[in-house]
């Protein structure tokens, strides 16, 4: 097999007769949504095609009877570098005949530089192979360098654009289906159609991403006060942080700070955060209020909840990307590495903060390569605590504004 290095230039011609594709992406939900818009890209320049994910149990629970580019998912077992986990070997060789049989005319490396994921995709045994690769890792049949600040969904892109895919969007979209509005109806029946409806996730796989509670708990707070129906979203594993935000804006022990913080100017661009939207006491779990639904609902009710939220609030991580992929105004708190690489692209309906950090604050490492060229300093820190909670709420509520201007434009 030739194997080809692309650099900058035209699309690379297409290969013939390609009807059965595969494509490697395992990682988290934000990973797969990444990989949306080049998987779209395939199916609109192999429109005979028929696209199979191999991705996780969470990428299957997404995709099941879900409109879109993905046909099926095939569940990947766990392999060093592939899908983190308790190995094994027969399992894995399992999977690998199984694949074999489906006699895949392209296969698709989506899932990092390729040390682990290019060894594994070969052996699907794929007519061709495309993807990317550092200088270590087994390259593909066409393959592109591997370099770490790249944003995700363009990478992905470049990638497909091997096989002479052309984007044909730019933004991750997941449809809405009946089933994400029934599991979500229970929840949010307790809110009314009266009062703008704000989403908050504290979480974030990397506890360094995770923007500090007590400045979660300021926004949440100030919105409640606004009359804002305030919802803490996130999976089992956010319950805690979750609570810990509920209790400290429903707390007298924040009330004093918020009151003060309320009181600085926001940056100069955005609305002043000392204003109010009507006023509206706190009500607990009633309209205006805040309550947790961490860990009470499973990923079609979270699809659904973050459809009908008018503004999402959170840091680097998978809920943020759905509620972006819904159509669901974001604001995002990120340091500026992350930011680069998983960020929204537009600014119409998305709000960015960053966090500056480039070295420990305890050891002075350099964090700019974290978890890439370098090893991790062992120093647990937030990366975005400079991100101040005054600025993300002035955005809350001007991107508010612009949707209600828009409803209303439409309702015209």
């Amino acid at each position: 097999m030739k194997v080809v290095t692309f650099g900058t230039g035209g699309l690379p011609p297409r290969f013939e007769a390609v009807r059965r594709i595969a494509v490697l992406r395992g990682g988290g939900l934000g990973d797969v949504l990444f990989a949306i818009p080049a998987m779209e890209a395939l199916a609109a320049t192999y429109p005979e095609a028929d696209i199979t994910l191999l991705g996780t149990p969470l990428h299957a629970a997404l995709f099941e009877n879900r409109p879109g580019p993905v046909c099926r998912v095939e569940v990947l077992p766990f392999a060093a570098g592939v899908r983190p986990g308790p190995e094994d070997p027969g399992e894995r060789a399992g999977f690998l005949r199984r694949m074999r049989t489906k006699r895949f005319d392209l296969a698709v490396q989506l899932h990092g530089g390729g040390r682990h994921s290019n060894p594994f995709l070969l052996q699907l045994g794929a007519r061709h192979t495309v993807g990317t690769a550092t200088p270590d890792a087994t390259p593909l049949e066409r393959t592109l360098p591997y370099l770490y600040y790249q944003h995700e969904v363009l990478r992905a892109l470049e990638v497909v654009g091997l096989v002479g895919a052309g984007a044909v969007t730019l933004t991750p979209r997941v449809g809405l289906t009946a089933a994400d509005q029934v599991e979500a109806a229970p929840l949010l029946r307790e809110s009314t159609g009266n009062h703008p409806l704000l989403a908050l996730h504290p979480g974030a796989t990397d506890p360094r991403r995770r923007w500090p509670v007590e400045q979660f708990a300021m926004v949440a707070r100030w919105a409640a006060e606004d009359g804002f129906d305030v919802l803490v979203v996130g999976d089992e594993s956010d319950r805690e942080l979750a609570a810990a935000v509920v209790g400290l804006a429903r707390g007298h022990a924040l009330g004093q700070r918020a009151r003060e913080a309320r009181q600085e100017p926001a940056a100069a661009w955005g609305p002043d955060p000392g204003r109010r939207l009507h006023e509206v006491p706190m009500q607990g779990d009633g309209p205006g209020g805040i309550r947790s639904v961490a860990g009470d609902v499973g990923l079609p009710g979270l699809v659904g909840l973050l459809a009908a939220s008018d503004v999402f609030v959170g840091n680097d991580s998978g809920p943020r990307h759905l509620a972006q992929a819904v159509g669901t105004a974001t604001v995002g708190i990120y340091w500026i590495g992350n930011a680069m690489m998983a960020a929204a692209l537009g600014r119409a309906d998305h709000r960015l903060h960053l966090g500056w950090v480039t070295h420990c604050p305890e050891c002075g490492s350099d964090v700019t390569q974290l978890g890439w060229t370098t090893g991790d300093c062992g120093h647990n820190f937030p990366l975005t605590s400079s991100v101040r909670p005054q600025d993300v709420y002035a955005d809350v509520l001007s991107l508010l504004e612009l949707r209600r201007a828009s409803r209303a434009e439409k309702d015209h």
